[in-house]
Order: C-alpha cells, then sequence, then structure tokens
C-alpha cells in the first residue's frame, strides 16, 4: 500500500479541496461540448428551420451514449478507467472542433448534408459522453462524496455557463453583419479550448492529489482492477497491483448490486426521463410568443441550468438533504407532475408562470440527482461502488434517451 506509513486520516484529506475543484471541471467538460450545440439552437433553427434541429440533435445523441454506457457497464471490471476517461475527453476536443470545421466549410449554408453532418459531430459527443460520464461516477463512487457532488454540480454548471455565454455572444454580435453565426462560432471555440484543459487535468494533475492517491490505493487493496493504470500514472515505480489478501477480491456480481439497488436505479431514470421530455425541445418550440421574442428560449434554457446547477448544492446543506430511500422515490414519482403543469401553462400562462416551472424542474433535477448518487454508494467496497456508480449513470442516460423520444409527443396534432 502506498500509504502504510502515512497517517491514513491525512492522506484521506491532504488536496482535498483541490480535488474538488477539478471534479468540478472535468464534470464541466463532460457536458460542455453537447451543450453548446444545444445551447445555440437558435443558429441551428435559422439554419434548418424545417429539421426540429433541437429535438433531432438530442435524438441522435442518446442512442450513442447509452449504447457506449451499456457496453461499458458490461465490462467495467475489466476497463482500464484511465484510458477511458482520456479518451472521452479528447473526442470530446475533437467533436467541438469539428463543429467549428463544418461551418467554415460550408461557409455557414443550411441544407441537409451540413444537417447531417451536424447530426454525426451530435453522435460523436454521444460516444465520448458514454466514455466519460460513467467512467468518472464509478471512479469518483470510490472516494469521497464531495467529489461526486462535485462532478454532477459540474455538468450542470457547463449548463449555466453555456447559456450565460450563450446570451452574452447573442447580444454582443446582434446587430452585426452575420452576427447570429460569428456568436455561435466564438462560442464553440470557447468550448474547445476548455475540452482542452480537461484532457490536460485529468492526465497530468488528479492523478497526482494526495487523496486521489489514497482512495485509488485503497481500492485496489479491496480487489478493483480499474485503477491500475491510474496508480501507474500517479508513480512511475508504482505497478497498480493490490498486496492486500486475495479473500479481498471478492464482490457482490453487477446483477446482485441492481437487486439491490432497484429503487435508487428507478429514481435516476425516471428523474431524467421527465426532464428530457420537456428540456430542451419543448421550451424551444413549444411554448408560443412571447414579449421577450427571440430571447424567450433562450432564458427558459437558462433559467433551467442556472436553477438546475443551485439544486446540485443544497444537498451539501446536511439538514435538507434527503436520504431516506422511500423519500427519495416518492419526490421523484411526485415530479411527474409537472407534465401537465407544463401543458396548461404553455397554453394558457404567461411566460412569469413558465420561467418559475422551468425554474423548479431544474432545481429538482439537480437536487434529487445529487441526494441519490451520494446515498447509494454507501457502505460497498470499491469495486461495488465503481460498478454501481456506472449502474446508475446507465438508468440515468436510458432516462435521458427515453425522454428525448417521448419530447416527440409535444409535436402530435401540430402538422409535422
Amino acid at each position: 500500500m502506498v500509504y502504510e506509513k502515512e497517517d491514513p486520516s491525512f492522506a484521506a484529506n491532504q488536496g482535498k479541496y483541490c480535488g474538488i475543484f477539478i471534479c468540478w471541471l472535468l464534470g464541466n467538460g463532460c457536458l460542455f461540448g453537447f451543450n453548446s450545440m444545444l445551447t445555440i439552437e437558435d443558429y441551428y433553427i435559422y439554419l434548418f428551420p424545417k429539421y426540429h434541429p433541437t429535438r433531432v440533435v438530442t435524438l441522435t445523441y442518446q442512442p450513442f451514449v447509452l449504447a457506449t454506457t451499456t457496453i461499458f457497464t458490461y465490462h467495467e471490471a475489466k476497463v482500464n478507467t484511465r484510458l477511458r476517461n482520456l479518451a472521452g475527453y479528447t473526442l470530446f476536443l475533437l467533436s467541438s472542433f469539428a463543429a467549428i470545421i463544418l461551418d467554415v466549410a460550408t461557409s455557414g449554408r443550411g441544407g441537409m448534408a451540413p444537417f447531417i453532418g451536424i447530426c454525426i459531430i451530435a453522435a460523436a459527443f454521444g460516444v465520448a459522453d458514454g466514455h466519460v460520464q460513467g467512467g468518472m461516477t464509478g471512479d469518483l463512487s470510490l472516494m469521497c462524496p464531495e467529489f461526486i457532488q462535485s462532478f454532477f454540480a459540474g455538468l450542470a454548471a457547463s449548463g449555466a455557463i453555456t447559456s450565460a455565454l450563450r446570451l452574452v455572444t447573442k447580444a454582443a454580435f446582434e446587430n452585426s453583419r452575420d452576427g447570429l453565426r460569428k456568436g455561435a462560432m466564438l462560442f464553440t471555440s470557447i468550448s474547445c479550448f476548455f475540452e482542452l484543459l480537461c484532457v490536460l487535468l485529468y492526465a497530468f494533475i488528479f492523478p497526482k492529489l494526495p487523496i486521489v492517491k489514497y482512495y485509488r490505493s485503497k481500492a485496489a487493496s479491496e480487489g478493483s482492477l480499474t485503477v491500475t493504470a491510474d496508480l501507474a500514472a500517479k508513480s512511475p515505480k508504482s505497478n497498480g497491483t493490490s498486496e492486500e489478501d486475495p479473500a479481498c477480491v471478492e464482490r457482490l456480481s453487477t446483477k446482485q448490486l441492481l437487486l439491490q439497488n432497484i429503487d435508487y436505479a428507478l429514481d435516476m431514470f425516471l428523474i431524467y426521463i421527465l426532464t428530457l421530455s420537456i428540456f430542451p425541445g419543448f421550451l424551444a418550440e413549444d411554448t408560443g410568443s412571447h414579449s421577450l421574442g427571440s430571447w424567450y428560449a433562450l432564458v427558459l434554457i437558462a433559467s433551467y441550468n442556472v436553477w438546475d446547477l443551485i439544486g446540485r448544492y443544497v444537498p451539501l446543506i446536511e439538514q435538507i438533504k434527503l436520504r431516506s430511500r422511500k423519500g427519495l422515490l416518492v419526490a421523484v414519482v411526485s415530479r411527474l407532475l409537472l407534465i401537465p403543469a407544463f401543458y396548461y401553462t404553455a397554453k394558457y400562462g404567461d411566460q412569469g408562470w413558465m420561467i418559475m416551472l422551468t425554474s423548479f424542474l431544474g432545481l429538482s433535477n439537480g437536487y434529487l440527482t445529487v441526494c441519490v448518487l451520494t446515498e447509494a454508494p454507501k457502505g460497498y467496497k470499491g469495486p461495488e461502488q465503481n460498478a454501481l456508480g456506472n449502474l446508475l449513470v446507465l438508468c440515468l442516460l436510458g432516462g435521458i434517451f427515453c425522454g428525448a423520444v417521448l419530447d416527440w409527443v409535444w409535436l402530435i396534432g401540430k402538422g409535422w
């Protein structure tokens, strides 16, 4: 063991706050690229008005992220987590760069061929997310709960930051010639830079933090095979092998973990099937015309993203964190009432009510996500926590995919 001569309590806390910040940045990078595509939806609607780009891009992305995550979840015990996550962040970088190249090559023109190119880039984002989101969640499930909370807060922050940047770039170029395109391309360039930062952070900084070394060594001693490359990366002299009793290698199977945590899995699925059946497609296309004009959809998406971010920090207040398994399930199921609420608000309400409902959708999404993901791994050994983290992300992504499909139901009766 790496820390056999050190005080374990010291090793388990050294570099903790730096690790929390890096986890936040890595969570940001996990969705920054794809959120960039969603947030410049006003540009894509202008280029491809007949193709419902917001819905099609989301629906193209989902099968690839779900299939990739399913494969990795099935083989998680043997996967090199370090290479998995690095491959994912690198693919995020290349996909963001490809979006810029495509726009330059087509001179910002619409049509079927550029739209197919956008869909291919969305699929690449899906493959990258399938690498990173499950891999990082499983990896961080081995460590302190603050890391996974910060990572998922970063996921939400990517939406809030992209929305804020999009509002700024839209305002900056609104009155200039070809302003919509200039703002979108500046925005995508920022995304490229951020993805490069994530690659460097995960490759060279994160594995060298003392707290990360401690938890990965602890996981290796409990039989985890997924951390060997990370242990080797932190120290050339470390081969990442465990010197503990072989009996410690025994662990619950993925099926046993799923059966023991079926309520948590259902929570994750229902949280995201509801959210994605409303966000972003319904908010972007089906909320009518209001005084905010072309800014209305951007304001709604920004409201969701900001409150989703806030919701992911609320569980840090111990007194209001929901820990009861039954309580979590009841709270998740009760969110289904938001579907008729959104329907009637879009039909009869004004923009103030819609902004309030969208904010509550984001707040409840972030709060419940963090509550489930920080409570579920407690009481398990490192390899089991890694497997459970992958399982819960698979359920999350399954909910996102089904929600993106159900989002098309809002178009029934609208002549498309």
